[in-house]
């Protein structure tokens, strides 16, 4: 295990005098948060245009999804630290754990408390949503244990990127739907597209950004093995895709600024070195999902 103490490392240092809570929202990554709440709002928005919704129905599925998300990110911190991942040459955002400013113990049972509230609030879900709900539940929380776990962690395996688009578009959004008692029909399935896609992109600017670290650690990523070039190429295609699939969904000029904002991250990507400038674009990326979503939310008032 690799921890750096807060006297060896500058950014440890300066972090260290941060207040404890703020550090464990570091811990969090609440800055793209938005990832796992977008998915529950654009399913809670499909239920309106038709059969409608529900507001407490809405706000467990939030909780629930977040909690998931808080807690992978959290047990991801932990376990990283513990397999010498995240050493102190990382260029991402800085994990507190393997910078010795929170115990991983610790962490550890603040991700297990976070699983916990996701599973009171599914277990509610379930009980209204039945078997369907449950089992996107059970699936959705066994993803975030062993996305750092287990003999085989998936967060360095090179399928990442697809189980984003389906836990965080396809079966968010269609879950969400079902929840509320919309009918399947293929806008959900084209709207867990778009927001999956974005989700994905957000990933593999990640590990684009942590090739040579995850490299040595024995990963092998999507962007590890689509290299530098390819990488890139596929970030762009990512958002553009998600990008066209919105305007499927809702050809309006509602769209124009998630589409500004697509093309700037597509150029910015294609420009960046692998270093700790890319960092400023993930929660752009997360943005840029959420103004997809918000065009085709606007798309009926704005384009009648």
């Amino acid at each position: 295990m690799i921890l750096t103490s807060a006297s060896s490392n500058p950014v440890a240092e300066r972090l260290a005098r941060l207040p404890r809570p703020l550090l464990w929202v570091i811990a969090a990554r609440l800055k793209t948060l938005s990832l796992s709440q977008v998915p529950v709002l654009a399913g809670t928005w499909l239920a309106a245009q038709g059969s409608g919704w529900r507001w407490d129905l809405a706000l467990a599925a939030m909780l629930a999804a977040g909690a998931i998300q808080i807690g992978t990110n959290l047990w991801n911190d932990a376990a990283d630290a513990a397999r010498g991942v995240d050493g102190p040459d990382r260029l991402g955002p800085p994990r507190l754990t393997a910078l010795g400013l929170l115990d991983g113990a610790k962490v550890r049972r603040a991700a297990a408390l976070a699983f916990g509230v996701a599973a009171v609030s599914g277990a509610w879900l379930a009980l209204v949503g039945g078997w369907p709900i449950l089992l996107i539940g059970v699936l959705s929380l066994m993803l975030g244990y062993f996305y750092s776990m287990g003999p085989w962690p998936m967060s360095g395996l090179p399928f990442g990127e697809l189980l984003v688009i389906a836990f965080f578009g396809l079966i968010a959004v269609a879950g969400t739907a079902f929840l509320h008692g919309a009918a399947l029909a293929p806008r959900v399935g084209l709207m867990g597209l778009m927001v999956g896609f974005p989700a994905a992109a957000v990933l593999l600017l990640n590990n684009h950004r942590d090739r040579v670290t995850d490299s040595l650690a024995g990963r092998r990523t999507l962007a590890i093995l689509l290299g530098v070039t390819g990488a890139r190429v596929l970030y762009g295609v990512l958002l553009s895709v998600a990008l066209g699939l919105a305007w499927r969904l809702a050809p309006c000029v509602s769209l124009l600024p998630a589409a500004l904002l697509v093309g700037g991250l597509a150029w910015a990507m294609a420009r960046t070195p692998v270093c700790v400038a890319l960092n400023r674009l993930l929660a752009l990326t997360a943005a840029a999902q959420m103004a997809l979503l918000a065009g085709v939310v606007a798309a009926p008032w704005i384009c009648p």
